[in-house]
């Protein structure tokens, strides 16, 4: 077992996986940059090392810093939380040649499944079901022409090297074609230095629905359940929720087997995620696959009684997994709490927190790196905590989520606490009737909470 982890990364995620490395008598070692110079992870990791000066290019994204702090440090492995350098081929590959164990993918799977081309060919192999669409990318305008006729309007059209909703466009005739091709085609070299594009089926009324998976060194996969995850804004999730409401036990049994597949296509080692769209019929496609610990991963963990980060430290150690499928026993829903003003078009808020009470009670869990007279940083995402209920039944979830967000105060910075209150009233949401088109059709500001 490993002596010592480097955390390559801040904030909640940084923190969360202290806790565990704590609990397994491992030392830490916590990264930061000067900007995060107050923050929890640097006050509660045995150790500390400052890598650079708040921009993420200069410090959280800097692997030849991170990689000195850990030969300084002595640590003998590195855990890249998610985001940053969690799904970057090269500082896991950098990791093992400088004799660091990667606590994620190795680079050839995070190279395969992170461009999504080369994925989806990898799972139509393997038999996992795609979305129909292009066989990879698209040479030319003209191929594309082609081969949105063949796939029938509308169609989206994707940047291979796309991410965080950036690289996409919907086209739903002919006509909008050429200026849709060109359009997301400088979007995508502009966002990723790439502007390889590939094409799908839009999938109307969808629900974005992610099976949880974990691999060992000697090739056995299991599955952990789904996520909804459907509740979005511009492509950003908002809520998730596992089991998810729309879910049937049929349905459940052949999404886990095909995660099951895709895993297995890789030899995938580690914890990760295969996200699906599902139709109103219940058909499901193939979307991508996530290489790394997800921001939702807590809900998961909180229905099957299973620590996530401590499966990603035994994995990378060495130790093999039971190989067994687990099934939610209760259930969880996530609000992700950023500093943003809903009725702003979520304008990013930072600033310091004048007053700060967390909600308390059975089943309910903050994972935050936040505390009273805090100052939020301008430069990075601006997720504050994330509240996370569990409960025997969704609607007394709903209404747990309810009372803890009643409870949650949160001053001198506007976030989306009155977003989520007003969500956790709305009809369509205690029904579980939403789509990923939720977000588009619900007018939130239009109605009172209370």
């Amino acid at each position: 077992m490993f002596k010592k982890i480097l955390i390559a990364n801040r904030g909640e995620i940084a923190l969360r996986i202290i806790r565990t490395c704590k609990e397994m008598g491992i030392k830490t070692v916590a990264v930061y940059s000067t900007a995060d110079a107050d923050s929890l992870p640097v006050r509660f990791a045995d150790e500390a090392v400052c890598i650079g000066p708040p921009a993420s290019a200069e410090s959280y994204l800097k692997i030849s810093n991170i990689l000195s702090a850990a030969e300084i440090t002595n640590a003998d492995a590195i855990h890249p939380g998610y985001g940053f350098l969690s799904e970057n081929a090269k500082f896991s590959r950098m990791c093992k040649e400088h004799g660091f164990k990667f606590i994620g993918a190795l680079p050839e799977q995070i190279e395969g499944m992170g461009d999504k081309a080369t994925a989806k060919a990898t799972m139509i192999a393997a038999g996992v079901p795609c979305v129909p669409g292009s066989a990879g990318i698209l040479e030319s305008y003209e191929e594309a022409l082609k081969v949105a006729e063949e796939t029938v309007y509308p169609i989206m059209l994707k940047a291979t090297a796309g991410g965080g909703g950036k690289g996409m466009r919907v086209v739903w005739s002919k006509e909008e074609m050429k200026d849709a091709w060109e359009g997301t085609r400088r979007e995508a070299k502009a966002a990723f230095g790439n502007d390889g594009m590939y094409m799908e089926k839009f999938i109307e009324e969808p629900r974005h629905i992610e099976i949880q998976i974990a691999g060992d060194q000697y090739g056995a996969f299991c599955h952990l359940s789904e996520r909804d995850c459907s509740i979005q804004r511009r492509h950003q999730k908002l809520v998730e929720e596992t089991p998810s409401p729309f879910m049937t036990p049929a349905l459940r049994k052949k999404m886990g087997e095909s995660a099951i597949k895709a895993a297995s296509a890789v030899n995938y080692e580690g914890v990760g995620t295969v996200e699906f769209l599902v139709d109103k019929h219940k058909n499901y496609y193939f979307m991508e696959m996530n290489t790394r610990i997800q921001v939702e991963h807590t809900i998961t963990e909180e229905v099957i009684n299973y620590d996530l980060v401590k499966e990603q430290i035994l994995i990378a150690a060495g130790v093999p997994i039971s190989g067994k499928n687990y099934l939610p026993k209760a259930h969880a829903i996530q609000c992700r709490i950023n500093a943003e003003d809903p009725f702003n078009n979520w304008m990013p808020n930072p600033g310091t927190l004048t007053t700060y009470h967390e909600p308390g009670g059975i089943g309910i869990r903050l994972d935050t790196h936040v505390y009273g007279g805090y100052t939020i940083p301008p430069n990075y995402d601006s997720m504050i905590s994330k509240l996370i209920v569990v409960a025997q039944t969704r609607q007394e979830a709903i209404k747990k989520m309810s009372r803890a967000l009643d409870e949650y105060i949160v001053e001198g910075v506007k976030t989306t606490i009155p977003f989520h209150q007003r969500l956790m009233k709305n009809e369509q949401f205690i029904k579980g009737d939403y789509t990923t088109k939720f977000m588009e059709e619900w007018d939130y500001t239009k109605e009172s909470y209370g």
